[in-house]
Formats: structure tokens, C-alpha cells, sequence
């Protein structure tokens, strides 16, 4: 199976990966459907963005980002780890940042960059049942590679970058490493 390439130049990126707990005590992690256009269009997502000049960190891109996208105060979000980055084949190395959020009481998003906001649960991503792999071939790819993904919602699919940032942290997130 081919790799894909990883370009040079990177450019900086962001990322908030936000979790709560719900009124049952359950931890719920917030992801956003891109709009369908795009290298990532109808993807899942964590709210999120290119690094600006005028951002003072990149923790601080991942909290605007997430203002700009999903209304998401940064008073509202307790940083609780700097995760490693990702490098991923569209040109980007992406630093995550794991944030314990006070959830608004409805969702408002950025409707010209996201199609929808989704809570997902936590224990239903730790399900093996919704965990799977198959052989995709997607246009730009180098050839078929077999992807893993966690299936979510309505018929969605949890993979890539996003992918490789959630798994690790869920055996650690149930474990309480973090008071979420």
C-alpha cells in the first residue's frame, strides 16, 4: 500500500478538541461536519484552523478558531493538554489541544464552513462495534489504502487526522487522567 506524502513546508495549524460532561455524567466530544466543499469538505472535524499572524500561540489559533466556528468562547474552555501534532498530506502540521468546555446551551455555527454540530459519546467511540477499517481509493490518493475510522451519527465516518488524534486520548479520557 503506497504512503502519502508528506510535504516539506508545513504549515501550522490548530485544533480544539472539546469534551464535557453531560447531564448524566457521561463524557460527550464535540466535532463539526465540514460544509461540502473543499480538500475536507463534508469530513468530521474538530473545530479549527490555520495558524494567523496575529495568533499568539497556537493554543490561542485553536481557541479563536473555535470562537469563529462555532461560537465557542475561549472563557469558556479550560485547556487541559497540548497533544502531539499531526503532519497530514494536505500540507499541514496540526497541533491539538484538549479542552474541558462549558457547553452552550445550543449550538451556533459558522454556516458558510460547517454543515452541523455533532456531541458524540464517548463510551460509544470506545465500542468496538463502532470501530472498523476498510480499503478505500479516494481521488488524489496515491492508491487504495486500507483506513481505519470509528462510524458515528448518521452514517458518518470518523478518520484521518481527526481519527489519529481521538483514539489515543479515549482509553485516557475514561481512564480520568483529566477531571473532564
Amino acid at each position: 500500500m503506497p504512503d502519502f506524502p508528506i510535504p516539506k513546508n508545513l504549515r501550522d495549524s490548530a485544533v480544539l478538541v472539546p469534551v464535557f460532561r453531560d447531564a448524566q455524567g457521561e463524557i460527550q466530544v464535540v466535532m463539526v461536519r465540514r460544509a461540502a466543499f473543499g480538500v475536507h469538505g463534508g469530513q468530521l472535524a474538530f473545530p479549527g484552523g490555520k495558524h494567523e499572524p496575529t495568533d499568539e500561540s497556537l493554543q490561542a489559533t485553536a481557541l479563536r478558531e473555535a470562537f469563529e466556528e462555532v461560537s465557542l468562547p475561549p472563557a469558556q474552555v479550560d485547556i487541559l493538554a497540548a497533544l502531539p501534532s499531526q503532519a497530514i498530506p494536505t500540507g499541514f502540521r496540526i497541533a491539538p489541544f484538549l479542552g474541558r468546555i462549558r457547553r452552550p446551551a445550543a449550538w451556533q455555527w459558522q454556516t458558510a464552513e460547517i454543515d452541523e454540530v455533532l456531541e458524540i459519546p464517548l463510551r460509544h467511540l470506545a465500542d468496538a462495534a463502532n470501530h472498523t477499517q476498510e480499503t478505500w481509493e479516494l481521488a488524489g490518493w496515491p492508491g487504495p489504502r486500507l483506513v481505519p475510522f470509528y462510524r458515528v451519527g448518521a452514517g458518518y465516518q470518523l478518520w484521518g487526522a481527526s481519527y489519529n488524534i481521538l483514539r489515543p486520548l479515549i482509553p485516557r479520557l475514561l481512564a480520568g487522567e483529566w477531571e473532564v
